[in-house]
């Protein structure tokens, strides 16, 4: 069964989720449709990306996406399809594919979209009819001219100074716990068998471990692990950091190494 998934910035209290789910059963009553995400913030295309970038290589190959957040097509960021990794992305050019794929992806078409009424829900209009129609076997290319590159935005990346590295909460979760943009691999590299201290809000909260479980902390404390996605993310076990620390987006987080291992 044909599987097409939606992200959006609509929340589920909006009539437009059931208007695009009721317009792709009608265009395509035999597909599945999976709702990756209606809780991103309002225009957010770099939230947009983030799920989408942590959630769709796990599903099969010749599942489409689509992504309806910020969808106001101009002539710098037009509709595009996306073929990579044997699926297909639908969405706007914006610089939100850019954060997903670090290489061009295999296939880019730059939708032609004058065949389309223009009103202000181009994804019941544009993008469900394109949606079910590759999701029902048909070609990208038939929709558009080849694009040579996406868009791409600055990912906001972590600084680093001799001793420190200095990172930023890029996504906060259902949890309200914080997940920055310090990878494993970077603290492993900077880290190199070193002590170290978490700095969370300035210098008022420290950590100084790496937990492989959140219950390896007790209740109410601190803590810090690598996610699944891979990235440092900061916790309270059984409570809400973003809250109780009034951490937001580009709060900073800051990593200190010690100069003596031992």
């Amino acid at each position: 069964m044909p599987i097409i998934t939606l992200i959006t910035d609509w929340k589920n209290n909006d009539y437009y989720i059931g208007a695009l789910k009721g317009k792709l059963y009608d265009k395509c009553p035999d597909i599945n449709i999976v709702d990756i995400s209606h809780n991103v913030a309002s225009f957010n295309s770099a939230q947009a990306a983030f799920i989408l970038k942590n959630s769709y290589k796990n599903f099969p190959t010749k599942t489409v996406h689509l992504i309806g957040v910020n969808c106001e097509e101009s002539e710098e960021s037009p509709f595009i399809i996306i073929e990579a990794e044997g699926q297909y992305f639908i969405g706007l050019d914006n610089g939100m594919f850019g954060l997903v794929f670090k290489e061009e992806p295999t296939k880019i078409i730059q939708i032609d979209t004058k065949k389309y009424k223009v009103n202000s829900f181009p994804e019941l209009t544009i993008l469900s009819d394109i949606s079910c129609k590759i999701a029902s076997g048909a070609q990208p290319d038939q929709f558009g001219k080849t694009k040579q590159e996406i868009n791409r935005q600055i990912p906001l990346r972590p600084t680093i100074d001799p001793g420190v590295i200095m990172g930023s909460v890029i996504y906060i979760d259902s949890y309200l716990n914080v997940i920055t943009n310090i990878s494993k691999e970077l603290f492993e590299k900077e880290c190199n068998g070193r002590k170290f201290a978490i700095y969370v809000d300035s210098n008022h909260y420290e950590i100084n471990m790496i937990n492989q479980k959140y219950n390896e902390t007790q209740m109410g404390e601190l803590l810090a692990i690598f996610n699944s996605a891979g990235l440092l993310e900061i916790a309270i076990n059984k409570g809400q950091i973003s809250t109780l620390l009034n951490l937001k987006i580009n709060s900073h987080i800051r990593i200190k190494f010690h100069d003596n291992k031992n």
